[in-house]
């Protein structure tokens, strides 16, 4: 009789944390932009960059660290990979963010929003 394999579910409250880590390294996003980005206060996005806070699958800002997951990971794509400028362009002046810089856009839910879906649609012209 064959033994079934014990596979160990991935927990997405963690998975989703180290992600969010590592695109807020990558892009150079510190705890004062991504407690305004995510929605939460400034100890807890500092001990989530640190890795001492997880997110809560359900929570809004799980849900909003998806989002941001997902706006880096079309900028990614865009650029090549080069994350310095990825970096850049999230902190330069563009045109289809009225001029403003897409970090300051992305504070506000709806602004998260519109990016990543300007970026998929720049995305899916490649």
């Amino acid at each position: 009789m064959a033994q079934a394999l014990a596979v160990a579910k991935p927990d997405a409250g963690r998975v989703l944390t180290q992600a969010l880590i590592e695109a807020a390294a990558r892009l150079g996003v510190g705890t004062t932009e991504l407690k305004a980005i995510v929605g939460v206060s400034q100890p807890t996005a500092s001990r989530l960059l640190r890795g001492a806070y997880q997110l809560v699958p359900g929570s809004k800002p799980f849900e909003l660290a998806t989002h941001l997951l997902r706006l880096y990971r079309s900028l990614a794509a865009l650029v090549g990979g080069d994350d310095a400028l990825a970096a850049r362009w999230l902190r330069s002046a563009n045109r289809a963010f009225d001029d403003a810089r897409p970090i300051d856009a992305i504070k506000r839910v709806d602004g998260l929003l519109y990016a990543c879906e300007y970026l998929d649609a720049h995305r899916a012209r490649v």
